[in-house]
């Protein structure tokens, strides 16, 4: 597995990912972001043994897809603020998911940036699961939110944020999920419920 840079923003460079395998596939098919991949180091497949659960359309030729790739990463500069960039979408194989390789990914792209001149990075999730994942990567959360119910959160590119700065914002970001559903602006399914209680009952947050 390898680390790969696949094109900087407006670099137009895109990635062909199977709907069936990877969440916002769709959006890597659009040039102006900047990509990354955590990609096989041979080109082999990352999953051979995968079997999807739906069939493709007779117009879609499964050997156009990056089959090579395990986790993608699509990223630009933020609008309003040169010195920052955003992590726009983040996506793992479905069937290796849960193996570390969404914060890994995100950890490389990030030194990249550093590497790059960006000051800080940010992020929006709509979720406790990529929430938590993100905190162990260095992102803490900003305490703003998106239109859409979203919590932000940021970095900066150099190195993580303090861990005692990150404790006190990460339990604020987990009542934050469960006020926007309270307030109606979103809905924990019950595993998202349980993950939300389980840790703010928890002594400390999880390391990172």
């Amino acid at each position: 597995m390898e680390f790969a840079l696949v094109g900087e923003p407006g670099s137009g460079a895109t990635l062909r990912l199977d709907y069936r395998a990877f969440a916002y596939a769709g959006k890597f098919v659009v040039g102006a972001p900047g990509k990354a991949v955590l990609r096989t180091a041979d080109g082999s497949p990352a999953v051979p043994d995968w079997e999807p659960d739906g069939s493709l359309p007779p117009t879609v030729d499964a050997r156009e897809f990056d089959d090579d790739v395990l986790a993608a990463i699509a990223f630009s500069p933020d609008r309003t603020d040169p010195a920052c960039c955003r992590l726009r979408y983040v996506t793992v194989h479905v069937a290796r998911r849960g193996e570390g390789f969404g914060p890994r990914l995100v950890e490389r792209t990030v030194s990249h940036l550093g590497t790059d001149g960006y000051d800080r990075v940010r992020i929006a999730v709509n979720n406790p699961f990529a929430y938590a994942a993100l905190y162990k990567c260095g992102f803490a959360y900003t305490g703003e939110q998106t239109g859409i119910a979203e919590l932000e959160l940021e970095r900066p590119a150099a190195e993580p944020v303090a861990p005692a700065e990150r404790s006190a914002a990460y339990r604020t970001g987990l009542r934050a999920f469960l006020d926007e559903a309270c307030a109606g602006d979103r809905d924990l399914d019950p595993a998202e419920r349980r993950f939300v209680a389980a840790r703010l009952a928890g002594d400390s947050p999880p390391d990172g």
